[in-house]
């Protein structure tokens, strides 16, 4: 039977990794040369090769015992994706006011941690399941709160002892994990001369859960 393994793909691979979001979208070119597009995913999923990280054959035999853990394809497990993985930019330290999660009603004590894009007028808001313990930060306002809630690492819930008052601004900031599968049920595995290993590709697909 299928499972979730909180457990993360080693960071030292997943460091050299190749991968990023992608989206579906049917386009239909009309006889007059005009374009119709329609998203067939309202989300991205994202889509990884951590061949490129394995640098040693001690890399490789990290890489196969994680494979046969996870019995190939079978279990999902945590990935951290180094391009993007914080509630804040790149340069940026991690803040208790980076996204808004929500907007209190006087009753709502549970709110999801979300991040969000934005490039102009349009922003997607992106659903984060896999939080790192200890690095979420929780604010009401622009007032970070060191108490009063608390979060589940494996879902990305954030559920308060006491409901937010209604119309404050609910923030959050934290790092998290992309929950992802392998995206093959066979390793590649090749040995030149000097037994240093090399595997092709090693997929890894984003779980939307």
């Amino acid at each position: 039977m299928m499972a979730f393994h909180e457990i993360r793909f080693p960071d030292n691979i997943s460091r050299g990794a190749r991968g990023g979001p992608e989206r579906r979208t049917q386009i239909v070119e009309l006889a007059s040369g005009d374009e119709e597009r329609n998203a067939s995913w309202a989300n991205s999923r994202r889509r990884y090769d951590v061949a490129y990280g394995i640098r040693r054959a001690d890399d490789l035999a990290a890489v196969v015992a994680f494979f046969e853990a996870r019995n190939g394809r079978l279990h999902g497990f945590r990935y951290k994706d180094w391009a993007d993985y914080k509630s804040a930019l790149p340069s940026q330290a991690i803040t208790a006011t980076d996204q808004q999660i929500g907007t209190g009603t006087g009753s709502q004590q549970i709110f999801q941690l979300t991040k969000r894009y934005t490039s102009g007028a349009q922003t997607w808001m992106r659903t984060i399941t896999k939080p790192v313990a200890g690095t979420v930060r929780v604010a009401l306002g622009m007032v970070e709160q060191m108490s009063g809630w608390t979060v589940d690492t494996t879902t990305g819930v954030v559920t308060f002892t006491t409901a937010p008052t209604g119309g404050v601004a609910v923030r959050a900031g934290f790092e998290f994990d992309v929950p992802v599968r392998f995206d093959s049920d066979t390793l590649d595995v090749t040995l030149d001369f000097e037994r240093l290993g090399s595997i092709t590709a090693i997929p890894l697909l984003e779980i939307r859960r």
